[in-house]
Order: structure tokens, then sequence, then C-alpha cells
């Protein structure tokens, strides 16, 4: 088994922040809904290794919404760089953002975000000489 995506909420008509959050801070490629279930609103986004899919979140639109105050995707990137990258990018943008819990995770260094409706986004590395 293994996890195909990951989905969180949004409330109707934003679109536009969460493009500018997944894909243009986190740097995750949009991809086109399935015809299907384009009418819901929404958008998808994956992150690729070469041409391998590795990780993929659908933002949903959910009237009445809420955002998820501690459930939430965690991303794992390449190297303590990139994650240092990925954090200064998120700041500058102005979102909600905290390297409070850095290194409280064994093994590994995260920084924890909200995303433009609140929903809580974590980004971890392998901490070097982890095993």
């Amino acid at each position: 088994m293994r996890l195909h995506h990951v989905q969180v909420s949004m409330p109707p008509g934003s679109e536009e922040e969460a493009r500018a959050f997944y894909a243009g801070t986190l740097g995750l490629k949009e991809v086109n809904k399935p015809p299907s279930l384009a009418d819901r609103g929404g958008c998808w986004f994956r992150a690729f290794d070469g041409e391998v899919v590795v990780a993929e979140i659908h933002v949903g639109v959910e009237p009445g919404f809420a955002p998820g105050k501690k459930s939430h995707p965690a991303f794992v990137v390449e190297s303590v760089a990139r994650l240092e990258e990925l954090a200064a990018g998120i700041q500058a943008a102005g979102f909600d953002f905290s390297w409070e819990e850095r290194y409280t995770f064994e093994g590994y260094e995260r920084f924890h975000c909200r995303d433009p409706f609140g929903n809580r986004v974590e980004v971890l590395t392998p901490r070097p000489g982890a095993s």
C-alpha cells in the first residue's frame, strides 16, 4: 500500500491563493483535475522526483470551511539547505511560520507553517548523520 494524496480544504473561490502558496511558495506543480471532478473547484498539486510523483495534495473547496489546526500534510525535502530555502521563502511571503519544533522529531529538522487558509503544513528533512 502507498499513499496516493492528502486533501486539505479551502473556502470557495480561493484557488488563486492556493496556487500562490502551494505552487508559488512551496514549488509544487499544479496538475489538471480529471474532467469528472473539475466542476467542484479546488486545485491539485504534485511534487516529482524526475518523472515519478512523490507527493500529491488536493486543495478542495469546502462550504463552511474551517482550517485544520493540528492535522496536516508533511513534505520531505532533500537537505537542510533546501529546508532553510523554503522557510525563507515562506517567511518572506508573509505566511504564518515557526521553527519552534525544529529539533523535536528525532532524526529530522522541520518547520511548520500555515497555508493562506490557516491549514497547518509541515516541511522536514532528515537530520545530517541521522540513520
